[in-house]
């Protein structure tokens, strides 16, 4: 009897250690958040509007495309940057400019 409580809890302490270290995983490792492009990829935004693309790393971006102004880039769909710039895109000269709907 002493031999089959040690095992029982023995073994809840190793599920609950492997059910912590999958939790701890799952909510540090990975966002919720899908990426705006993907890997080896950088988003560019269409000047005079709310579209965008995705262009390859080492790549300019296609014509009428302009890459976003440092530190404004929309990293996740729906982050501040997405946000923002579904309401404002470039000009031809790179202003920044509201864009009506």
């Amino acid at each position: 009897m002493r031999t089959a409580s040690r095992s029982r809890r023995l073994r809840t302490t190793a599920a609950l250690t492997v059910g912590g270290a999958v939790l701890a995983l799952l909510t540090t490792a990975c966002s919720t958040a899908d990426a705006v492009c993907s890997g080896g990829e950088y988003p560019v935004l269409y000047i005079g509007s709310t579209g965008g693309a995705c262009v390859k790393d080492g790549q300019e971006p296609p014509k009428g495309y302009a890459r976003y102004p440092e530190g404004k880039v929309p990293k996740h769909v729906d982050d501040k940057w997405w946000t923002y710039w579904n309401e404002h895109s470039l000009d031809k000269d790179g202003k920044i400019i509201e864009v009506s709907e």
